[in-house]
C-alpha cells in the first residue's frame, strides 16, 4: 500500500502531524487505538470518515518510519 494516497503532512493541518488525507484524524491517533487493543472496526466506528484502508495506510506509514 502507498500511504501517501491516503495520508497528508501539511504544516498548516494538525500542526503538521500526519493525518489522513480529507479529515483531522492524526495517524498517531489510529497507532495509539491499535496499540491499545481496538480492531480497525471500532476505530472506524469512533472516526466514521475513516474507511479501513486509511488504518492500513497508517499501519504502512508507521512501518516506513521504522524501517
Amino acid at each position: 500500500m502507498d500511504w501517501r494516497k491516503r495520508i497528508l503532512i501539511d504544516p498548516g493541518i494538525c500542526h503538521g502531524k500526519a493525518c489522513i488525507r480529507g479529515t483531522r484524524v492524526m495517524v498517531s491517533v489510529i497507532l495509539d487505538n491499535l496499540a491499545s487493543g481496538l480492531g480497525s472496526g471500532d476505530i472506524i466506528r469512533s472516526y466514521p470518515s475513516l474507511v479501513e484502508e486509511d488504518i492500513y495506510a497508517a499501519l504502512s506509514y508507521a512501518a516506513e518510519l521504522a524501517r
